[in-house]
């Protein structure tokens, strides 16, 4: 006996068969899903070479251990890093990083900025030139320190002989404290103006035509132009270039090992960054666990410096925004 519905009303739907609806479960969870797996391998790398080794590091710091036994571990607590901090060789390295940083970091950024508003105007073969800046970051660092430890020489160098032809006499570029952290400097600034002059050359670029032509409307200099209309908005790209050469100088590292090719860096540590220090205390002196401190010192003084600019710059954004 077949039911069939009164006149007049609606068939009851039909439901849909089981089957239908795991489609839709299964796409909905993949969508929920999906973002997480695609980043997984970043965070999976991340966890294995980054979070990992810093751990560790740390917890090595806690401990004596030679290189040669890496498996005797003796406790020490904060040891290694009272040992640190009484030692009167990392007191010079801190002093030579933040010195070589300060000699390297500020006429670098500078004539990056300089460079980049020159690259900005309509120039031939400027695609040559921005070209060409990149040669100097795309340098090996062994060569280029090489060469300019040649050119720093004191008896056949080429700069105490052009030094010697304006009337100066020769300078010890290996030996003395103030020149052979100037010299380290220079091989700093070659490298990584070009790189920051480029960034900057970016940042310009992307700052609205409009507002130049407002000001040349004006009467506004070419001058007064970069000075009011460049400069504010590159601050932004200014604080970013500021922060990576402020982790670059404290981890200076390649240029003073190879530039006399001592991990001392110098007859008496005259150019001995933290990051040589380390090196030797590690490697040269077997000491893994204080080079482990040495490294979260590093770390942390690389943390402080990055707040402490972020600190000012959102103090300067501030300032403004009351205007």
């Amino acid at each position: 006996m077949t039911l069939t519905a009164p006149a007049g009303t609606a068939a009851p739907p039909t439901p849909p068969p089981a089957r239908a609806a795991r489609p839709s479960a299964v796409r909905r969870a993949w969508r929920t899903v999906s973002p997480y797996a695609f980043i997984a391998p970043f965070f999976t790398l991340f966890a294995a070479f980054g979070l990992f080794p810093l751990l560790y590091t740390a917890f090595v710091s806690l401990y004596r251990v030679e290189l040669q036994t890496p498996g005797d571990m003796e406790w020490r607590g904060l040891g290694n890093y009272t040992a640190l901090f009484t030692d009167e060789f990392f007191w010079i390295s801190l002093r030579n990083t933040f010195t070589i940083g300060v000699l390297s970091t500020v006429p670098q950024l500078v004539m990056a900025l300089g460079l980049a508003h020159l690259l900005n105007y309509r120039l031939r073969g400027r695609t040559f030139f921005r070209t060409a800046m990149l040669l100097p970051y795309a340098t090996s660092v062994a060569a280029a320190t090489l060469v300019f430890a040649q050119l720093f020489g004191r008896d056949f160098g080429l700069v105490n002989y052009v030094l010697g032809l304006v009337g100066f006499g020769p300078v010890d570029w290996q030996t003395g404290t103030v020149a052979s952290q100037i010299a380290v400097s220079t091989i700093v600034i070659w490298r990584w103006t070009g790189y920051n002059a480029l960034i900057y050359l970016a940042g310009m670029q992307s700052i609205p035509s409009e507002l130049y032509e407002a000001a040349e409307m004006d009467g506004a200099s070419r001058w007064r132009q970069f000075v009011h209309v460049t400069l504010p908005g590159l601050r932004p790209t200014i604080v970013f270039t500021v922060v990576v050469s402020t982790i670059g100088a404290t981890q200076l590292f390649g240029e003073p090992l190879l530039y006399e090719g001592s991990i001392s860096g110098g007859i008496s540590h005259q150019y001995q960054t933290l990051g040589l220090y380390m090196y030797e205390q590690g490697w040269g002196f077997f000491h893994l666990g204080r080079a482990a401190a040495i490294a979260w010192v590093m770390f942390l003084l690389i943390v402080v410096l990055v707040g402490v600019n972020a600190l000012l710059a959102r103090r300067r954004t501030r300032k403004e925004a009351r205007r």
